[in-house]
């Protein structure tokens, strides 16, 4: 069964940062794409930055790039994403999410298969 545990959420004040992790199993990780999306109260899930095991490949976002970076510990099989310079409008619930291997635009644009249950991130003004 795979398995997606998101942890580091919490609440930061602007400017701030937070190191959200995904804990994967039930899958060979080399062979994914693993990525983070948000969704913020009232909006559309979206996706915030992606990353292909394999080769390192990434993807970010536009209104991330420069301050956040999603990276990997492949031998214990987790995800990170390090968020910098944080604002309120990054406030929302972040998930992690996995899908066979994949091109990191793509998979962050349209969606992958297996997802975790999400972690708050709260940024207060």
């Amino acid at each position: 069964e795979i398995q997606l545990v998101e942890s580091g959420g919490g609440l930061v004040q602007a400017g701030g940062s937070l190191r959200l992790s995904c804990a994967a199993s039930g899958f060979t990780f080399d062979d994914y794409t693993i990525g983070w999306f948000r969704q913020a109260p009232g909006k559309e899930r979206e996706g915030v930055s992606c990353i292909q095991i394999s080769d390192n490949s990434t993807y970010y976002v536009d209104f991330v790039k420069g301050r956040f970076t999603i990276s990997s510990d492949n031998a214990k099989n987790t995800v990170f994403l390090q968020m910098n310079y944080l604002q309120p409008e990054d406030t929302a619930v972040y998930y992690c999410a996995a899908d066979g291997l994949m091109p990191v635009e793509p998979g962050c644009t349209y969606g992958m298969n297996y997802w975790g249950r999400g972690t708050l991130v709260t940024v207060s003004s």
